[in-house]
């Protein structure tokens, strides 16, 4: 789940769920790229979303959307808001993101992070060595990359279970057991 960056111990005021891609032939219907890993209970008919230029905070001015309709189509939605009524509209929200507030995110399951909770943890070997800190997530497929600054410079470390085996919240780090050669890239 992306969101906004609220320093590394709050959380933030709104979550980014969704990208606006392109409009969908020419009754408004807009192409929304889903930013969540629970985009089954986000985007539903009926559900309102703020919408935002940048994806940090909901624009002023704009009211919550609604979505009239959504369907699956290829690896989003096509959703049909209330507000929008013509391809000219749907157009206007092209490159725009969709954002719901914090607290109606659903709760994460045990063993769960959110993105943000990541940054600014400190991240050690599991032989004890200080790699660095946490400075930027990338979601990408297969797997999300961790952008770790430390002593030895950059480093992308995957976030899978294999290299991460432990983290703790309240400590703020993260231990990993890296491959050989990982962190010699």
């Amino acid at each position: 789940m992306t969101s906004e960056s609220p320093g590394p111990l709050g959380d933030p005021d709104f979550v980014v769920v969704g990208h606006l891609s392109k409009p969908h032939g020419t009754r408004g219907e807009v192409f929304v790229l889903p930013l969540t890993d629970h985009a089954d209970t986000v985007f539903v008919s009926g559900s309102r979303v703020l919408f935002s230029t940048e994806g940090r905070r909901p624009d002023e001015g704009v009211d919550a959307f609604r979505m009239e309709s959504v369907r699956p189509y290829r690896r989003g939605f096509l959703v049909v808001f209330d507000a929008v009524q013509d391809r000219r509209a749907a157009e206007l929200l092209r490159g725009g993101y969709l954002l719901i507030p914090f607290e109606e995110v659903a709760p994460l399951a045990d063993g769960e992070l959110f993105h943000h909770q990541l940054l600014g943890m400190t991240v050690f070997t599991a032989g004890g060595e200080e790699v660095g800190t946490v400075r930027e997530i990338y979601p990408l497929s297969p797997v999300d990359l961790l952008d770790v600054t430390g002593p030895g410079g950059d480093r992308l470390i995957p976030f899978t279970r294999a290299i991460v085996v432990e983290w703790s919240l309240d400590e703020r780090r993260l231990v990993i057991d890296p491959p050989p050669g990982l962190l010699d890239i």
